[in-house]
């Protein structure tokens, strides 16, 4: 019972909507915190804007509540300024991946030892159902009636531009597969991010033809499927760990010249 002490369960119940997957997440998150030990004196985490957002509100942690989509300049701050810290950010796929796309690109690139968790239930939900970088093309969202018409973000691609970093793909249905993801993440010497598909039954679900949050977690299990254990890329809902190298090799800047001689 000690991950209670992980929560502020003076504050339950939360403000999530009934069947919202984010309450799953956060107990898969505070889970691997008590296994791994750890705590309030060794762990930041930082939240953006957004229904995701509230999470760090709700656990007994120092957390920064963010401007929309500057999750990862922050941590990277904390990061850099705390080097000895655990820095965890907790974000939505519209915070993550929209307004902190160009975020999103930089951190990947610099390889920050922090690690992202981002609930990415395929749409705005807290604004209401609008269509959001990883809308599945055809969706029909308040912002698009006849579906979307643009192709999802591919957040396993740009991860994978570093080849230092991790991704793990996982749904909430998926409990223990998440809660091993998020553990081999935090201990990642490196970037890492942990792609968890999750139910927005109120803003999202029931637009798109699932009566109740039950039946959306019936179609994460009827639909993902685990990949080869040794699999290089994960295909269309496919569950898996994708591993960089930490000692993988990183372009160095060619000498002035080109050739190893000065430019003069």
């Amino acid at each position: 019972m000690a991950v209670k002490d992980k929560l502020k369960e003076e504050l339950f119940p939360t403000i999530w909507c009934p069947g919202c997957g984010i309450g799953l997440i956060m107990t898969q998150l505070a889970t691997v915190m008590d296994e791994i030990g750890l705590d309030e004196r060794n762990t930041v985490i930082v939240t953006g804007i957004g229904c995701t957002g509230r999470m760090g509100a709700y656990m007994r942690f120092d957390s920064v509540y963010t401007l929309h989509g500057r999750t990862l300049p922050v941590a990277e701050a904390i990061k850099t300024v705390r080097p000895e810290l655990n820095v965890i950010v907790v974000s939505g796929d519209g915070d993550t991946a929209s307004i902190g796309g160009n975020h999103l690109l930089h951190s990947i690139r610099r390889n920050p030892n922090i690690t992202v968790l981002c609930n990415n239930n395929e749409i705005y939900g807290l604004t209401g159902g609008q269509a959001g970088p990883t809308t599945p093309k055809g969706t029909n969202t308040v912002s698009s009636p006849a579906g979307t018409v643009a192709s999802p973000v591919n957040l396993q691609g740009l991860v994978n531009t570093n080849p230092q970093a991790y991704y793990a793909k996982t749904t909430v249905y998926h409990q223990g597969q998440m809660r091993r993801a998020i553990k081999e993440a935090i201990d990642w010497p490196g970037f890492s991010f942990v792609d968890i598909t999750s139910q927005c039954i109120e803003n999202n679900g029931r637009r798109i033809g699932f009566p109740s949050a039950n039946e959306m977690l019936m179609y994460f299990k009827k639909e993902y499927r685990q990949a080869p254990s040794a699999a290089r890329h994960l295909e269309h809902h496919q569950l898996g760990i994708v591993k960089g190298s930490p000692e993988a090799a990183v372009p160095v800047a060619p000498t002035a010249g080109g050739d190893g001689h000065s430019a003069e």
